[in-house]
């Protein structure tokens, strides 16, 4: 309650003020203005000029960013193309070892046969 009876107290003296001294609050808001206006104009200076760093150093990170891509895409390639590799030389190797079972078969017919011409 005391709080609302000082906030009245104020805004009565605050409105009496006004009304005795308005050329001083006229000549105050005079001189006060044009501070305004410099300094809301060097605040949207240094805006500005921020904001055309953040879109430079954005499209700088855009282009970092497509050559990281194609760089990307390159090793992907390139891991694609080592897979293929090896895998063909898995296949290779499985050949190759169904190559040998079937000679090592070949080889223990010849072994067989030669001992049995060799006991006849």
């Amino acid at each position: 309650m005391t709080v609302l009876a000082g906030g009245i107290a104020a805004a009565v003296l605050g409105f009496l003020g006004l009304i005795f001294w308005w050329q001083q609050f006229v000549v105050l808001l005079a001189g006060g203005i044009p501070i305004a206006l410099l300094l809301g104009g060097g605040l949207a200076i240094y805006v500005g000029i921020d904001e055309f760093k953040d879109k430079k150093e954005e499209s700088i990170a855009e282009a970092n960013k497509e050559k990281e891509l194609e760089q990307a895409k390159r090793e992907l390639e390139q891991v694609k193309a080592k897979a293929e590799r090896l895998s063909k030389a898995q296949e290779d190797l499985q050949k190759a070892k169904a190559e040998e079972a079937k000679h090592k078969e070949e080889a223990e017919k010849v072994k067989k046969n030669t001992k049995k011409k060799a006991e006849k």
